[in-house]
């Protein structure tokens, strides 16, 4: 198996953080405007992604809420959406250090090391850095605003 690790620190509450992660309107605010669902361990979040220019349709993700530590974890199983996603999980781990919250992200239990992932990991970068925006100015760059890295979007 194979996982993506990133860490991303913000000048925020912690608990601001974990709401920015752990229900629909905060992810939302920093993945994907177009995610819908309800907070909660065995609840389900579903995120679509659409071209800006267009609103062409490109993807989506149906993800179970597996883990709701408060100011701690978010952890999702992805349950629907590309192959390569299916059943790996997404984890948030937070902590405090000096005025910073701390975000330890993980996707793991990739099947195969794939360019796809590799794309993925990227692109998680950038949505990592939308939260930190959205964390400490109010607004991030979520999908259909997020930044295009290849003509995978």
């Amino acid at each position: 198996m194979f996982d993506i690790l990133h860490r991303v620190g913000a000048k925020a509450p912690i608990e601001a953080t974990y709401a920015a992660l752990a229900t629909p309107e905060g992810v939302a605010a920093w993945w994907t405007e177009d995610t819908v669902g309800a907070s909660g361990v065995g609840a389900s979040m579903k995120t679509d992604f659409t071209v800006a220019e267009t609103g062409q349709y490109i993807g989506g993700f149906e993800l179970a809420v597996e883990e709701l530590v408060p100011n701690e974890r978010v952890a999702w199983r992805v349950t629907g959406g590309p192959d390569e996603w299916i059943d790996t999980l997404i984890g948030f781990d937070l902590t405090s250090a000096d005025d910073f919250t701390v975000v330890n992200f993980s996707h793991r239990g990739w099947r195969e090391q794939v360019e796809f992932m590799n794309h993925c990991s990227t692109k998680w970068a950038t949505y990592l850095l939308s939260l930190k925006s959205y964390l400490e100015t109010g607004a991030g760059e979520p999908a259909p605003h997020d930044t295009q890295i290849s003509n995978w979007h």
